[in-house]
């Protein structure tokens, strides 16, 4: 496949194209499987880069995975589960931060865990210390090796208590995983309660878990002996949808997203009308288009769920710079997300970046030296220009304004999409996009 697109901008998007399942949810889901004593099913599964690191690393660790691409649907058979070689899982650092998620259900099967170092996006900290801790509070004891961490636990897990400092979509993840075999019960306060943490608990509450969420960011798991497969539909991916609503709105175009789901996207939908941008629910999906008129501008600020999705608010600041007036953006889940506002002004953007907390929420970030507020003065023509993407997210927001810009543009390092957007260059071609791929 190239890595290169060259994209003819200035033209509406228009068509009809289907998400399939989250990218956040389906990865996580498929290193429940491990858990169980038999096979587990996930359907609506995408064909993203992140599906196949994870069945890569399931099968290293001895995991019958069988994929049937056309359908979607993923077979999981855990019953050989056996310890990975060091050099294999390491060959796969760098391409995913999976792996940390791994540990828990390898420490009840196996007693032991081998995690490399991790990959993934470069837009601010990640730090796997809440990974780490949570881990050590059940009892495991780590060891920081040359080649990664390793991790054991030869006398089991147990049940503990653990309060997150911030409400980590990947430490309540590990936490679920790690006490749903764990001797006694677990309290986790704190917790993050997105859309995909919630269908983690479906998967595992049909496995044989017992596991409650309480309104206060409280989840308490009761640890249980055995855990069965799974059958499970994967929940649409809402950032995905989001994405292809931005394009339709920044190109002055009309999208049909068959698959999309408005009770997970509520926000998002919100934010999108106050700008400007029209939308129909439909059973099946939700149409997105340009109404005509002017875009306006507005003030919005990320946040964990229920708040808008910090995944959501790249595509849209592309939308924003064809706005009218000031719009002001004040991200306060990741410190170094607007480092792809570069290439939007190479694009002819307005966009002048502060240290301050230009809002309302309260932010990890204030006092410190990053630049996490956006003020965008719009609007501004778009014209094309040399692109090389620097992160998945960031990514697809450069395609969006490259689709929006008079004018031909060269992005380079579109392979970086194709981890959370299936068949994303099929879906441009259905949308009537004018590129073409450069070897």
């Amino acid at each position: 496949m190239s890595d290169v697109l060259r994209v003819h901008g200035g033209r509406p998007l228009h068509g009809r194209i289907k998400v399939r399942g989250a990218k956040n949810f389906v990865p996580k889901a498929m290193v429940a499987a491990l858990l169980g004593n038999g096979p587990s099913v996930l359907r609506n599964v995408p064909l993203i880069r992140d599906v196949d690191v994870v069945s890569n690393l399931l099968r290293l660790h001895g995991v019958k995975v069988d994929f049937d691409h056309e359908a979607g649907t993923l077979t999981m058979d855990p019953t050989n589960v056996e310890s990975g070689q060091v050099s294999e899982i390491d060959a796969l650092a760098g391409s995913s931060r999976i792996p940390i998620l791994l540990c828990g259900p390898l420490l009840h099967r196996l007693g032991e865990a081998f995690i490399p170092d991790l990959g993934g996006c470069n837009i601010g900290g990640r730090p796997i210390d809440f990974h780490l801790n949570s881990l050590r509070a059940f009892g495991a004891t780590i060891e920081k090796l040359s080649s990664g961490i390793r991790i054991t636990a030869p006398n089991g897990l147990v049940g503990t208590q653990i309060e997150l400092p911030y409400p980590s979509v990947g430490a309540t993840e590990q936490t679920l995983l790690a006490a749903v075999n764990a001797r006694g019960l677990t309290e986790l306060r704190g917790a993050a309660v997105e859309p995909e943490i919630m269908d983690l608990v479906s998967v595992l509450q049909k496995m044989g878990a017992i596991i409650s969420v309480d309104t206060d960011r409280t989840i308490r798991i009761e640890g249980v002996d055995e855990l069965y497969g799974y059958r499970h539909t994967a929940l649409s991916d809402r950032i995905e949808a989001a994405s292809w609503a931005s394009a339709a709105l920044a190109t002055k175009g009309d999208i049909f997203v068959a698959g999309a789901h408005q009770p997970d996207m509520t926000t998002f939908l919100n934010v999108y009308r106050k700008i400007g941008g029209a939308f129909d629910v439909f059973d099946d999906g939700i149409r997105f288009w340009h109404p005509g008129g002017d875009l306006k501008a507005i003030m919005m600020e990320t946040n964990v769920h229920p708040g808008l999705m910090t995944d959501w608010q790249q595509p849209l600041v592309v939308a924003l710079t064809q706005a009218h007036g000031l719009s002001i953006v004040h991200e306060t889940v990741y410190e170094n997300r607007f480092g792809f506002t570069e290439a939007l002004r190479k694009m002819g953007t307005n966009i002048q970046l502060y240290r301050e907390c230009l809002g309302s929420l309260q932010c990890r970030f204030a006092q410190k030296n990053y630049e996490h507020s956006a003020v965008i003065f719009g609007p501004t023509p778009l014209h094309g220009a040399d692109i090389v993407i620097p992160d998945l997210r960031g990514g697809f927001s450069h395609l969006i304004a490259a689709l929006a810009a008079e004018g031909t543009s060269t992005v380079s390092g579109v392979d970086t999409i194709s981890r959370g957007y299936e068949h994303f260059k099929q879906k441009l071609r259905q949308l009537h996009a004018d590129f073409e791929e450069i070897d």
